[in-house]
């Protein structure tokens, strides 16, 4: 079953998305704020976002702004009732996949969120493998010999940004603003105290690692 994020302040507008979603088949979950939004959709695998621009705390544009710095591919429908096309144009440079003025007739929101839900199937990246790992992104797992491995939402962010870096060393300070997010006030240790953790689960002698590899000085890099 697709898991879909609606953040929508209207209740009536929300409880109207969450029913007709639901009588399609679809699991929805609703948040009514940007800031709870952000951090759900950081903690939790959704197929997709509907996201209404005009929200309390930070607004849609934010939002979906911070979810892609982080590295978010979730699909994002934004919401509004404005009609200005200077609108629509900020909501998709901000990463936004698509964009449904209010208001709008249920049965287009309905094919457009199956397209959206069909191109996120599509742009789902293969399954990584190194040693005896294996990372699947569309499931959000890590399994090691064809086992789940237990991991946290942010040990699993930290080993995706990592895997998606290319070989590239990422510092401290990148990885907080991919997997905590931009603003987050936690310190360079609680990377640290991570990497040691995710090395346990992924590597043969983590004493001795060969995958998530220390720079000095810089930051970490991954070989796989």
């Amino acid at each position: 079953m697709k898991r879909i994020l609606v953040v929508e302040d209207e209740p009536a507008i929300a409880f109207g998305l969450q029913l007709d979603l639901t009588n399609e088949g679809y699991d929805v979950e609703i948040e009514s704020d940007g800031e709870s939004a952000l951090r759900r959709a950081r903690q939790e695998a959704f197929d997709l976002i509907l996201l209404d621009v005009m929200l309390p705390g930070k607004d849609g544009f934010e939002v979906c702004r911070e979810l892609r710095r982080a590295g978010a591919k979730t699909p994002i429908i934004m919401l509004t009732a404005r009609t200005q096309e200077a609108e629509k144009v900020l909501g998709l440079e901000t990463g936004a996949d698509d964009y449904v003025t209010k208001p709008f007739s249920p049965r287009e929101l309905r094919a457009r969120v199956k397209a959206a839900l069909r191109r996120g199937s599509d742009d789902d990246p293969p399954i990584v493998r190194f040693g005896d790992a294996e990372v699947d992104f569309g499931r959000c797992e890590l399994r090691r010999a064809g086992s789940p491995v237990e991991l946290t939402a942010f040990e699993f962010k930290l080993l995706a940004a990592l895997i998606r870096s290319g070989g590239k060393v990422l510092s401290r300070d990148h990885l907080l603003d991919l997997v905590w997010g931009h603003g987050t006030f936690v310190t360079d240790r609680v990377v640290d105290n991570h990497i040691v953790t995710l090395r346990k689960k992924v590597e043969p002698e983590p004493s001795a690692p060969r995958y998530i590899v220390s720079v000095r000085g810089l930051g970490y890099r991954f070989d796989g």
